[in-house]
């Protein structure tokens, strides 16, 4: 009983997980009128901006915000489809080496290009394996 109450006051720990990841999708959500006003030859070249900024010591979750809003911005003019927050959770989780269970129509499909995108900036090469 105890335990019920808690979850009702403060979630279940997966919903402050995904709570904590708020900062992080806010922050690319904050990019994406900067990238909706880049040329698509600069949004193209964001990825040699991005790798520049590796080589030059910073972290690959250093350059997630701007990673992902690239990834989403690309998607939106090629694909004509907006990646949501809930898929740009997905990817930090998938990111990060962990599990990200998704329920149908949330997208899992366009999940995996976020974080290809992002760690293959590394140029070690990307893995993808797809179970559907």
């Amino acid at each position: 009983m105890l335990g019920a109450i808690t979850k009702a006051i403060f979630g279940s720990s997966n919903d402050r997980y995904v709570k904590s990841l708020d900062k992080t999708v806010q922050q690319i959500n904050a990019l994406e009128p900067d990238m909706e006003a880049l040329s698509d030859d600069q949004l193209v070249g964001q990825t040699a901006k991005l790798r520049a900024r590796l080589e030059g010591g910073e972290g690959l979750d250093d350059v997630l915000p701007e990673a992902f809003a690239t990834v989403r911005e690309a998607s939106k003019r090629v694909l004509g489809m907006r990646h949501f927050d809930v898929q740009m959770v997905g990817g930090i989780v998938l990111h990060r080496g962990e599990i990200d269970e998704m329920k149908n129509g949330e997208g899992k499909t366009m999940v995996d290009k976020i974080e290809n995108y992002l760690n293959a900036l590394e140029g070690k090469g990307v893995n993808v394996v797809n179970v559907n």
